[in-house]
């Protein structure tokens, strides 16, 4: 099957949104489909076209930007060609340019599947709010011109206002998560470089540094935690100089953290490859994902720590809170409160071995050669349908 991807931002750009389309990818290339990435070149340092890891990468030219969107000139006829040379087409929404390439999906009979990873929720300020709705109008278009929508969780789906509109056209396929088992000497080299006066307990957090993230909430929390755990360090892996959008929130919040950095109780580690995310993982006593709104549906990293058997404490949001839930690996705390966050994080510090799980079972839910093999039979089945209205079409 040829299979059509479509997304503004690809790897080796990080972002949660990033990190899936790239496992999936991987992962339907590996069970022998021929799929293309069709996305921006948003680094103009980058290849403008590439394999990587079995997966063709096409990058449109960016002729400007606008908030954390591009404007991509020659998108539209690449598409074109694109979506005709391919049996299926697969976007990742939020997405502008997604609603121009669903319709030629449409038009060319090419089955069309929107996977929605969240809400767009731009930061304060009358021209993001002019992309907020730019972006929302772009989204709904491309809902009605897809076959299909793909979300992460049933809980997602069902509170997501953009969502609840298309429920007859809905369905949950769990996200792909894998993660490498760390070599013992890079725990041990994280270990001497971020925490050389092995303090305990380690709370992580990996994100880039975003208002959306909740960073300032467990800014907050830290002093509550503090007086239980004094020892405590924090650990923060991810993106935090030069976020796209979030300068104003990077000067609000890197002076906090500076502060308790200096006291000895926080650590950036920066980005992190994936081997070392998992030596970062095995570091941590709980990982902290204090997320505010819907722009977080579920929180890959929150099952990448569980795969390492290290317990949670999440948002009480839809879908972020599903995997504590299906888990038993955490605590949910209210959204944007500090003393629930600080809470929940001594009640897991407290008794870790309740928390604990079983890793092996979460490795198994989330494979990702099972959500190829959701999508691939989602396609099969989309394929047949519109072969059988043209048949039917030309009788």
């Amino acid at each position: 099957m040829r299979i059509l991807v479509g997304l503004t931002y690809y790897r080796p750009h990080t972002s949660g949104l990033t990190i899936y389309a790239e496992r999936l990818a991987v992962a339907l290339a590996a069970r022998g489909h021929e799929v293309t990435v069709l996305t921006s070149r948003y680094d103009r340092r980058l290849p403008r076209e590439e394999v990587r890891d079995g997966v063709r990468v096409l990058r449109m030219p960016v002729l400007l930007r606008v908030s954390k969107g591009v404007i991509q000139p020659t998108l539209g006829l690449e598409a074109t060609r694109q979506v005709l040379a391919h049996d299926v087409v697969l976007l990742h929404l939020p997405q502008f340019d997604a609603a121009g390439i669903a319709l030629r999906g449409r038009l060319f009979r090419r089955p069309t599947v929107l996977v929605y990873h969240c809400d767009v929720q731009l930061p304060p300020g009358w021209f993001n709010r002019v992309a907020n709705v730019a972006v929302h109008v772009m989204d709904h278009l491309a809902a009605r011109f897809a076959h299909h929508i793909v979300t992460y969780t049933q809980d997602y789906a069902e509170h997501s206002p953009y969502l609840r509109r298309y429920m007859h056209k809905v369905s949950a396929i769990l996200p792909p998560v894998v993660l490498p088992d760390p070599k013992p000497e890079d725990v041990q080299d994280l270990a001497r470089r971020f925490n050389p006066e092995g303090r305990q307990p380690v709370i992580g957090m990996a994100a880039r540094l975003a208002a959306e993230k909740g960073v300032d909430v467990l800014l907050a929390a830290l002093p509550q935690v503090l007086e239980r755990f004094p020892n405590a360090i924090v650990w923060y892996a991810g993106p935090y100089e030069n976020v796209l959008g979030e300068e104003a929130y990077r000067r609000k919040i890197l002076p906090l953290a500076r502060a308790w950095e200096a006291r000895g109780h926080w650590r950036f580690l920066g980005e992190l490859p994936a081997e070392k995310m998992a030596a970062f993982y095995r570091n941590l006593d709980v990982l902290v994902l204090p997320s505010l709104n819907s722009t977080e549906a579920f929180g890959l990293v929150q099952v990448e720590a569980m795969m390492h058997g290290v317990p949670v404490v999440a948002s009480n949001l839809p879908g972020v809170r599903q995997p504590v839930r299906m888990t038993g690996m955490g605590e949910i705390a209210e959204v944007g409160d500090p003393e629930s966050l600080a809470q929940a994080l001594i009640r897991v510090l407290s008794r870790p071995e309740a928390y604990r799980g079983d890793p092996d079972r979460v490795r198994e839910m989330f494979r990702p050669e099972k959500t190829a093999q959701a999508f691939e039979a989602l396609f099969h089945r989309l394929l047949q349908q519109v072969r059988g209205r043209d048949q039917e079409a030309s009788l």
